[in-house]
């Protein structure tokens, strides 16, 4: 079996980084998938529904907004994907020595109980990254238009704590909301 895992919200100064873990079933409709940062919004919710009803085993893993600034960015993406991937395993009832391989999108691979392989751009290229991808913009968005609710002078809807002109501003007029990644510069 092949498992897909990548994460969302690197860049962001602000909210969590998300990962997803995901392994598809022969028959999925691969059609439906695509790097998430192609998709628009609707299709990535399209994809993500079929993906959760669909696939063989997924799993979600997060790593706060604290974890980034105490750990650095790259080692709370690792962290939020081994526990995607142990999210995956418990939800499935999968054992990690089930003949499970691993494909991690980018150039590092997190601490897991599994083969496991770095690949640059496999959010283009392999279907059970393409979902892994899509599942965790999709929840991370979903998190980020929550946080709105919450802090609405921030404009969290808009941008999902990306470093746009717009969000630098208000965090100048406003100060580092409670979810603002303080180790990262706002300038």
């Amino acid at each position: 079996m092949i498992c897909g895992i990548d994460e969302a919200g690197r860049g962001p100064l602000a909210g969590p980084v998300c990962a997803a873990a995901v392994i598809l079933k022969s028959d999925f409709p691969l059609e439906l998938l695509n790097d998430s940062k192609k998709m628009t919004p609707q299709k990535r919710d399209e994809a993500r529904r079929v993906i959760c009803e669909q696939a063989l085993a997924w799993g979600i893993g997060w790593a706060s907004h604290t974890e980034i600034d105490s750990i650095n960015i790259l080692q709370a993406s690792l962290l939020a994907m081994k526990r995607a991937f142990e999210d995956m395993l418990k939800r499935a009832a999968l054992a990690p020595d089930e003949n499970i391989s691993v494909i991690v999108d980018g150039n590092k691979i997190p601490d897991i109980q599994a083969p496991c392989k770095a690949m640059v751009k496999a959010d283009a290229k392999v279907s059970e990254v393409m979902a892994a991808s899509i599942l965790a913009k999709t929840e991370r968005d979903a998190y980020m238009d929550k946080m709105a609710e919450l802090y609405p002078q921030y404009g969290y809807e808009k941008h999902k704590g990306y470093p746009t002109k717009t969000h630098r501003e208000l965090v100048k007029k406003y100060g580092p909301s409670p979810i603002q990644r303080l180790s990262f510069r706002v300038r």
